[in-house]
C-alpha cells in the first residue's frame, strides 16, 4: 500500500487515514474520528511486516495531539486478540502469527485445557503453562505438538482478559506464610498475601480475596482479603460460598432497592387502562407449598368439543423497563437461584414476592395467552393480550392432587372443583396429544432435603410428582408453544428455547451400546424424539430400563436459549419458547416485550439477540453450578457421621478414574476410585460405560447393584469415598472377554480391604463429586420451578 506524509501540526488531506472506507461511520461516532480498527489491520496486513506503534501512527497520519486515543485504540484490539506485541514491542496481526484465542479451562489436577473461540479442539495446557493465568481467563495460546496421550497441546502467548479479581477461599498460615487455598478447585494456584493485608483473618476461616497481583510465568498471584465469612461449619456458609466462587450477584444495587421501593403496594386504577378486565374469571396459582412467587394462574373451561385455557402470567415487563437498573439488575443476573432454604431472586422482594406475584386475592397485572384447544389437544387458535386480573385462590400441588381424587375433601374450595375437573380434563387430552408427538418422557427422581431446627439436613427424601404437577407442566408449555408460534408469524426476533439432537458421535455411541442389548434406535442418521419415546416404552418392562434410559439420556445435548430457531428435540416442538416465567428468568422478560411490541405492530430491540441468548444460557448453568455446589456441601456434612457404614447402591456413573455410586434411599453419591477395585489393570470403556479388569475379567457397568463402604468424608472437597465390599453379578447381562481369558468370563468379587487401607487409598483420588451429573436436558420445566 502506497503511503503518504503528513505535517506535524495537522493532518493533510492526503494522508493515508483518509482513505478509511469506514471514516463515515468513524465521524458518525466520535467528533474527531481515529482510523478505524478494520481500516488499522488492513493497513498492518498490506504492510507486509510488524511495525511499532509510532511507525503505525507516522503511516496513518496520527497527530499529536490524537497520540493517546490512537493508543488507547490498539491497547483495545490487544485486548480484543485482534493484535500483539511481540518481544521488540511490535505490533503484530494475531492471525498471521497463527495463535488460537478461547478461554481457560481449568482442571483439580493442575492442568487445564484452552477452548478455541473458533470452536476447534481444545489444547491441553500442562500444569507448568497453567501457572501463567487462571480458570476462566481469555488468553491467545500457540500449538505447539501434542502431548504423551496425543491431544493438542498450546502453549499461553499472552493473557487477553483476566476472569478473577475476587476468589473465595480458606485462609491458611503454614511455617509464618500466609494464603488463601481457593475454594473453587479449578483454580489451582494458592493466592499469596502479604504481611498487613489478611486484616483480622484467623487461619482456618473462610474469606474474600482481592487480587492485586495476577499470576505470571515465575510469581504467585498476590491478593488482601477484604472479607471475613466465618468458619466452615456455620450454618449456611456453604450458600455464602457459593455465591462468591460462582460470581453470583446477591446484593441488589442501591439505585435497584430504591427504584423497587417507589411503586405502588398496589395496582392503580390508571394502571387498568388499555388492559381486558377478567377479573371475574376464578383464576387460580397451583404451586408447590414452600413458593412465594406466583408466575402465573390458569383458568379452563369446557367450549364446544374442546376447551378454552387461559394462562395468565405477571406482567413483569410494565414494571421493569429497558435499559432502567431493574432491568440491568435482572441481565446480570439472569434468573433467581434456588438454593435449599435460601432463594437469591433476580428481582427484588417487592416486585418478585409482591407486584408480580399473582397473589391471591389481590389485583394484579398480567400478560395472557387465551387459547381454544380442539378435543385432540391441538390449539386451534390462540390470541395474547394484557389484562388485569384477581387470584381466586393460592393452592398446592398435593390439594389439587386429594380433592381431584376425594372431592369431598374440598371442603371451602369446592366452588373451584369444576374448573379443576376441567383442568384435569384438558390435561388428559394434552397427555394423549404429547404421546402422538412423540415427545420424550424420562423418568427421573428428584430430592428435597428436610431440615432441623439447626439448620442441618435431617434426611433427604424424594420428591413425589402427581397429576397436578403435570396438569400445570401441560399448561405452561401450550402457552409457550403458541408465544414462539406467534413470534415467529410476526417474524419478531426473539429468545427461543432449542434443544437439538444428538451429535453424530453420540448417536454412533449409543448405537453401539444399544446392540449389545439386542436393541436399536430407530429414525437412522437424523433420528428424532418419536424414535427415542417408542424405545422407552419398548424398555420400560425390562430390569435394566434404568440403565438403558440413563445411556440415552446422556446421548442428547444441553439445552439453550438462541434467537435461531432449531426446535426442541426432546419436546418434540418445531419452535418452543419461555414465556410463562418472568418473575425469575430473564428470557421471558425478553420474550413478553417482544410480543408487546409485536401486538403494536413494532419490534423490540434490545441488542444482540446473540449475545443475549449466550449470557442467559450462561447465568442458568452458573446458577446449576452453584447449587449443585451447596447440595454436595450439605451432602457431606450428613454423611460424615457415617464413616464406616455400609450400604448398597446403584452405579450411576463410571469414569476412567473409578465409579459413582447412588446409595440407596439415602440419595448420595460417592466414588470408588479405580484403586479400590481390586489387584488388577482395569480400564474405561467409555462406549459400554463400564471398567474391565484385563487378567479378571472382572467387569463393573453403569447400573450395577454393590455394596460400598464409606471409608472418607471430606468437607473440603465437599467428596465421598467408598470402598467396595460386594457386587450383584445378576446385574450384568452380556458376558465380558477380558485378555487373555476365555469368552463369556464372568464378573467376579473383588478382595475385600480392611477399612484403615481403603481410607488411605482414597485420598489418591482428586477427581471426585458427591452428585452425578444432571441430564443434558429436563423436558419436564416446571419440576425444577417447583422447587421454591
Amino acid at each position: 500500500m502506497k503511503t503518504t506524509t503528513k505535517s506535524k501540526k495537522t493532518n493533510k488531506p492526503t494522508a493515508l487515514r483518509w482513505n478509511d472506507p469506514h471514516l463515515e461511520r468513524e465521524r458518525e461516532r466520535y467528533e474527531n474520528p481515529l482510523p478505524s480498527r478494520e481500516f488499522i489491520m488492513d493497513v498492518l496486513r498490506q504492510h507486509g511486516t510488524p511495525l511499532l506503534g509510532d511507525e503505525l501512527a507516522t503511516l496513518l497520519g496520527i497527530t499529536p495531539e490524537e497520540a493517546d486515543l490512537f493508543t488507547r485504540r490498539l491497547r483495545a484490539m490487544e485486548r480484543d486478540g485482534e493484535l500483539i506485541q511481540n518481544r521488540r514491542g511490535d505490533l503484530c496481526v494475531v492471525e498471521k502469527l497463527d495463535l488460537i484465542k478461547g478461554r481457560i479451562e481449568g482442571h483439580p489436577d493442575g492442568f487445564g485445557f484452552l477452548k478455541p473461540e473458533d470452536g476447534s479442539e481444545d489444547l491441553f495446557l500442562s500444569p507448568r503453562e497453567l501457572q501463567k493465568a487462571m480458570h476462566g481467563d481469555r488468553v491467545m495460546a500457540r500449538e505447539v505438538g501434542v502431548d504423551r496421550r496425543g491431544r493438542r497441546e498450546g502453549k499461553i502467548v499472552e493473557v487477553l482478559e483476566r476472569a478473577n479479581t475476587h476468589i473465595v477461599g480458606r485462609f491458611i498460615i503454614e511455617h509464618g506464610i500466609m494464603m488463601v487455598v481457593p475454594e473453587n478447585k479449578r483454580i489451582t494456584q494458592d493466592i499469596m498475601i502479604p504481611a498487613g493485608s489478611q486484616g483480622n483473618a484467623k487461619s482456618g476461616e473462610v474469606v474474600s480475596v482481592e487480587l492485586v497481583e495476577q499470576p505470571a510465568k515465575y510469581n504467585k498471584p498476590v491478593g488482601r482479603i477484604i472479607e471475613i465469612l466465618g468458619s466452615y461449619a456455620d450454618p449456611g456458609m456453604e450458600i455464602e460460598i457459593a455465591l462468591r466462587k460462582h460470581s453470583l450477584p446477591y446484593i441488589f444495587p442501591e439505585a435497584v432497592e430504591t427504584m423497587a421501593k417507589k411503586f405502588s403496594k398496589k395496582v392503580l386504577k390508571k394502571e387498568h387502562e388499555g388492559r381486558e378486565d377478567i377479573r371475574h374469571l376464578p383464576l387460580v396459582t397451583i404451586d408447590g407449598e414452600t413458593a412465594r412467587d406466583f408466575d402465573d394462574a390458569v383458568y379452563c373451561e369446557p367450549q364446544g368439543s374442546g376447551f378454552r385455557l387461559i394462562v395468565a402470567i405477571a406482567d413483569v415487563s410494565h414494571y421493569v423497563q429497558p435499559g432502567d437498573p431493574l432491568d440491568q439488575e435482572a441481565y446480570n443476573r439472569g434468573n433467581s437461584v434456588y438454593f435449599p432454604r435460601r432463594v437469591i431472586p433476580m428481582l427484588p422482594e417487592e416486585l418478585s414476592n409482591g407486584l408480580c406475584s399473582l397473589n391471591p386475592q389481590v389485583e394484579r397485572l398480567c400478560m395472557v395467552c387465551d387459547m381454544q384447544i380442539g378435543a385432540m389437544g391441538a390449539v386451534k387458535s390462540y390470541r395474547f393480550y394484557p389484562a388485569v386480573m384477581y387470584s381466586h385462590a393460592r393452592l398446592t400441588y398435593n390439594q389439587v392432587w386429594e380433592w381431584l381424587q376425594h372431592p369431598e375433601n374440598a371442603e371451602e374450595h369446592s366452588h373451584l372443583l369444576p374448573q379443576l375437573n376441567n383442568l384435569d380434563a384438558l390435561f388428559r387430552v394434552l397427555l394423549k396429544a404429547r404421546e402422538r408427538r412423540g415427545a420424550i418422557d424420562f423418568e427421573t427422581i428428584e430430592t428435597q432435603m428436610v431440615f432441623n431446627d439447626e439448620k442441618k439436613i435431617e434426611r433427604i427424601i424424594p420428591v413425589m410428582r402427581n397429576d397436578a404437577h403435570r396438569i400445570i407442566e401441560e399448561c405452561m408449555l401450550s402457552a409457550n408453544v403458541c408465544a414462539s408460534d406467534f413470534l415467529k408469524k410476526q417474524k419478531h426476533p426473539t429468545l427461543y428455547r432449542i434443544h437439538e439432537g444428538p451429535t453424530p458421535e453420540k448417536l454412533t455411541a449409543l448405537r453401539e451400546f444399544l446392540s449389545e442389548f439386542g436393541l436399536g434406535l430407530t429414525g437412522g442418521d437424523d433420528p428424532q424424539a418419536k424414535d427415542y419415546a417408542k424405545l422407552l416404552q419398548q424398555i420400560k418392562p425390562r430390569p435394566d430400563a434404568q440403565l438403558l434410559q440413563t445411556v440415552m439420556l446422556r446421548s442428547l445435548q444441553q439445552a439453550v436459549y438462541s434467537p435461531d430457531n432449531v426446535g426442541h428435540f426432546g419436546l418434540a416442538y418445531e419452535h418452543y419458547t419461555h414465556f410463562t416465567s418472568p418473575i425469575r428468568r430473564y428470557p421471558d422478560l425478553l420474550v413478553h416485550r417482544s410480543i408487546k411490541a409485536a401486538l403494536k405492530g413494532q419490534q423490540y430491540v434490545p441488542g444482540n439477540w446473540v449475545e443475549l441468548g449466550g449470557h442467559s444460557s450462561m447465568t442458568e448453568r452458573r446458577a446449576d453450578d452453584a447449587t449443585r455446589d451447596v447440595e454436595a456441601w450439605l451432602k457431606c456434612y450428613y454423611m460424615q457421621d457415617r464413616v464406616g457404614e455400609e450400604f448398597v447402591g446403584t452405579i450411576a456413573s463410571v469414569t476412567g478414574f473409578g465409579l459413582f455410586v447412588a446409595l440407596d434411599d439415602i440419595y448420595v453419591e460417592g466414588l470408588v476410585h479405580i484403586s479400590e477395585l481390586g489387584s488388577d489393570y482395569f480400564h474405561f470403556d467409555k462406549t459400554r460405560h463400564q471398567i474391565l479388569g484385563e487378567r479378571t475379567g472382572v467387569r463393573y457397568r453403569l447400573g450395577d447393584r454393590v455394596h460400598v463402604k464409606i471409608v472418607r468424608v471430606s468437607l473440603d472437597t465437599t467428596r465421598i469415598d467408598f470402598s467396595l465390599t460386594t457386587v450383584d453379578s445378576s446385574a450384568r447381562k452380556t458376558p465380558t472377554k477380558a485378555a487373555g481369558k476365555a469368552p463369556g468370563k464372568t464378573a467376579q468379587k473383588p478382595a475385600a480391604k480392611p477399612a484403615a487401607k481403603s481410607r488411605k487409598k482414597s485420598t489418591q483420588s482428586k477427581a471426585a463429586a458427591v452428585q452425578s451429573t444432571p441430564p443434558a436436558d429436563a423436558p419436564a420445566k416446571k419440576s425444577r420451578r417447583r422447587r421454591k
